[in-house]
């Protein structure tokens, strides 16, 4: 399945907010696609993962970021797009902020994803619906009943339960390396960074997953669909209300004028 039939297909099923984006990782000898934008060179700005993230899922841009884009130390880290450090393993970063303890820090570190420095150059992003790339994972924000029905589905074919784990911070790596690491569906907890520099809203998450899962997650999409679960959550209103006792006045002076 490719990326644009997936997207009319989240359209279909979850009417997501913003459009669900396309991520792929291109290595040093991969050409960025010249429409492309890129922060530094088109706009003179440095940005964090998130941010690109949010321009692509909000604007319907197509953006390429890679060393020279990208000021937050810890994306540079996790994308391979800096040398992993011992200044940065040791949890000097997250110590005082995140942490009480370099230690405590050090094992927040080492839960985050990370990519082998130097392997791949640049991170691709753009919404899916118009993804000229084939991507290495895809990432869909939505209210909590929206990623409710993303799990659903995603459950239709294997059932049980997905893990997830949260640290608060770095989701760029939950939602495309960790997808791709595991090869399996991520909830995401938008982390501090997200809701800071990509805006991400108090009422948002997000699920993604890698590319392989894209036919799966559709099949159970429309299965769970047929089954009864649906978005918008259909409420059941078929009850009768109950009132303040007098408005039932009006039930007694009408009962008594017939």
């Amino acid at each position: 399945m490719d990326a644009k039939t997936f997207a009319r297909e989240i359209e279909t099923h979850i009417r997501p907010a913003t459009f669900p984006v396309a991520a792929k990782l291109l290595r040093p000898e991969d050409a960025v696609p010249e429409k492309a934008k890129r922060p530094w060179r088109d706009m003179k700005i440095q940005i964090a993962i998130c941010q690109a993230v949010s321009m692509a899922r909000r604007y319907g841009w197509t953006v390429a970021v890679g060393a020279e884009d990208v000021n937050c130390a810890l994306t540079k880290t996790a994308f391979g797009f800096a040398p992993l450090t011992e200044h940065y393993t040791a949890g000097h970063l997250a110590c005082g902020m995140y942490t009480e303890s370099l230690a405590a820090g050090a094992r927040t570190e080492a839960a985050t994803h990370r990519l082998p420095e130097g392997k791949y150059k640049h991170l691709l992003l753009g919404p899916a619906a118009r993804a000229e790339f084939v991507p290495d994972a895809l990432v869909i924000y939505g209210n909590a009943a929206q990623v409710m029905r993303l799990l659903t589905g995603a459950l239709w074919k294997r059932g049980g339960a997905i893990t997830s784990s949260f640290t608060g911070r770095v989701d760029c790596s939950d939602e495309i390396i960790r997808a791709m690491f595991l090869q399996d569906y991520q909830v995401i907890l938008p982390c501090y960074g997200d809701r800071v520099f990509g805006q991400t809203e108090d009422s948002e998450m997000a699920f993604s997953l890698p590319a392989s899962k894209m036919e799966e997650l559709v099949e159970g999409l429309a299965g769970t669909h047929k089954g009864g679960i649906r978005y918008p959550i259909p409420t059941f209103l078929r009850y009768s209300p109950q009132y303040p006792e007098h408005y039932y006045e009006l039930d007694k002076i009408w009962a008594a004028e017939k």
